[in-house]
């Protein structure tokens, strides 16, 4: 196992780090995890040098955090960091605060966190928690020893990014969604570099992209992975673009899978900081390019049809309806299309299409908003 840098912390981190997000589970019921295999998986990892563990009050419908706390049993939670988040948007009052972490401690059979995050923190949440007092009441826990380190996790612009890394000088770090698809989305490139440059230890989250740049990939994509002198798994490919980047401090992988532990753990044995030559950075770009261009909406996410009279999220929807076509992965992309609030949805369009008018793409966006309704709103 390789270790690297964690900011301005005196501690090594593996390249790898476990997340349990999308734990193996009985019948497709997210909360029946299949912990026989499970534990066997975490141990795995563990046994062969991955020393930090992520979780969140919410996985697995609630059920990951009591899992995490069995499976660290028989000495494991001594060998590793184990991460967990406030659930923010359950957040009302400052008791909240305290009555979380007592819950959470209990459920991973703990009497600390190492890594504590705020966890989504975006425009909504981080307001309500500063008000709140959150920072004041983390740094308690963190002398009474229950707390080691604080952080957040993040989804939204680059901007709100910068004002929550720029409003408290103990972060020890932050976890930013990263792979070589998303590089100017939320916090993007630019915001790991941010990060790290005030030195925050940065966590990478979704170097797979959910899993989609794992997947088989289409024949185009394909024939560029073919063409390159050394073969690797498109996993593969993906994981070290990630960690060829100094400024990661590690990138965590929801892995469900046997398999995918052991192929994991073997990519970051491999893995280093500029590992990648020029050429195969240049490739991973035409690979980008070649994703990008199967996308059926040629939306820019300029965001001139913005705001909507309706509050449609008009950009948001359609990169979750290309995701769907790019990746062939319709269930993933209904997922995400869950995080959409029912009201700002693509069926509360009135087509009144003011935003055709203002579309500097010219794109039929009534008509395309329906097909991405069409499509994504399937089981949600």
């Amino acid at each position: 196992m390789q270790y690297r840098s964690f900011g301005r912390l005196d501690w090594k981190p593996s390249a790898l780090g476990f997340g349990l997000m999308r734990l193996p589970v009985i019948d497709d019921e997210p909360e029946k995890i299949d912990e026989p295999l499970a534990t066997r998986m975490v141990r795995y990892a563990i046994d062969n040098g991955v020393n930090y563990i992520d979780t969140a009050y919410p996985y697995h419908r609630g059920q990951s955090e009591m899992f995490a706390g069995r499976a660290l049993q028989d000495g494991y939670r001594a060998k590793v960091k184990l991460a967990t988040k406030l659930p923010s948007w359950l957040i009302k009052t400052t008791d909240d605060f305290g009555r979380y972490l007592d819950e959470q401690l209990e459920r991973l059979q703990t009497d600390h966190v190492d890594f504590y995050l705020l966890h989504g923190l975006n425009k909504q949440f981080w307001p309500n928690l500063r008000d709140l007092g959150v920072l004041a009441w983390a740094e308690r826990m963190i002398a009474q020893g229950r707390i080691r380190h604080l952080g957040f996790s993040f989804h939204d612009d680059l901007s709100t990014f910068k004002e929550i890394v720029d409003a408290y000088d103990n972060w020890t770090f932050c976890q930013i969604q990263y792979n070589f698809m998303d590089i100017n989305y939320q916090a993007g490139a630019e915001g790991l570099h941010y990060a790290a440059d005030k030195g925050l230890g940065v966590v990478v989250m979704e170097p797979l992209r959910g899993g989609q740049l794992s997947k088989t990939p289409p024949p185009s994509v394909a024939e560029l992975w073919a063409s390159a002198p050394e073969a690797r798994s498109a996993a593969d490919w993906a994981l070290q673009w990630v960690w060829s980047q100094p400024e990661v401090s590690l990138l965590l992988s929801g892995m469900s899978a046997m398999q995918h532990v052991v192929e994991n753990v073997a990519s970051a044995d491999r893995s280093s900081v500029g590992s990648l030559t020029g050429a195969e950075m240049a490739l991973i770009g035409n690979v980008r390019d070649a994703y990008r261009k199967l996308t059926p909406v040629p939306c820019t996410n300029c965001k001139y049809c913005m705001p909507c009279p309706n509050n449609v999220h008009i950009p948001r929807i359609f990169e979750i309806y290309n995701s769907a076509v790019m990746y062939n992965d319709e269930t993933e992309a209904r997922r995400g299309y869950t995080f959409v609030k029912e009201e700002n949805r693509a069926n509360a369009c009135v087509e009144c299409r003011a935003c055709e008018e203002r579309c500097p793409q010219g794109i039929s966006i009534v008509d395309w908003l329906k097909k991405a309704h069409a499509l994504l709103s399937k089981d949600t």
